[in-house]
């Protein structure tokens, strides 16, 4: 499994390829268009996106991998956000280019994609419909957290849809997971399980 990050310019996520093949590759959080760009430069064919959530800062680059053939997932719960959001031109001034939605998923629903396995887990909090993917091609283990955990912190629940309450208890979903392996956020530095486990304060395993 390899795996590619691209850094946001302005503000927006962090965007992550995820490959077994070296050829055809699972996008999560296309932050910007320029991620197919970014795909073209590794040589990846983009099959298919899978959203943390619908924030705008995480899908503005949705609309120009579905125009290539990507279909795009999310959580059943979060599609009316990330495709009623509202927040980029708030925010930014920028209206977030029009995509659809092509499947959603449910807590513990499991895929099997392009030569790599996904595991949803549903961790509300920052919004409603948050989600957190653990992909796994044969032994190796990578959990994408989006904007629920990062390095040291967690996401902000103060906008539409967030609950402190179901953050923390997703937290602590996150926290019974018995195994350590890299953790991959929306923002910031990458790190793992185990050393946010041990040294973020937000955590409480």
């Amino acid at each position: 499994m390899q795996i590619y990050k691209l850094y946001p310019k302005d503000f927006a996520a962090n965007t992550y390829f995820v490959t077994a093949d070296g050829t055809n590759a699972l996008v999560i959080d296309p932050a910007q268009p320029r991620v197919k760009e970014k795909a073209e430069e590794l040589g990846l064919n983009v099959k298919y996106v899978l959203l943390t959530h619908g924030h705008f800062d995480h899908i503005r680059g949705c609309a120009v991998l579905r125009a290539a053939g990507a279909k795009i997932g999310c959580m059943e719960g979060e599609a009316e956000l990330a495709l009623h959001n509202d927040l980029g031109s708030e925010f930014t001034g920028k209206e977030t280019p029009p995509f659809v939605i092509d499947f959603t998923l449910q807590d513990g629903d499991e895929l099997d994609l392009l030569g790599l396995h996904i595991q949803t887990l549903a961790t509300a909090g920052h919004t409603a419909g948050s989600a957190c993917y653990l992909v796994s091609e044969n032994s190796e283990r990578a959990l994408f957290t989006g904007d629920t955990l990062f390095r040291e912190s967690v996401g902000r629940t103060d906008l539409p849809t967030g609950s402190s309450r179901a953050l923390a208890a997703s937290l602590k979903k996150l926290c019974a997971l018995s195994f350590d392996c890299p953790i991959y956020a929306g923002h910031g530095e990458d790190s793992t399980l185990g050393y946010e486990k041990t040294h973020n304060g937000y955590l409480k395993c």
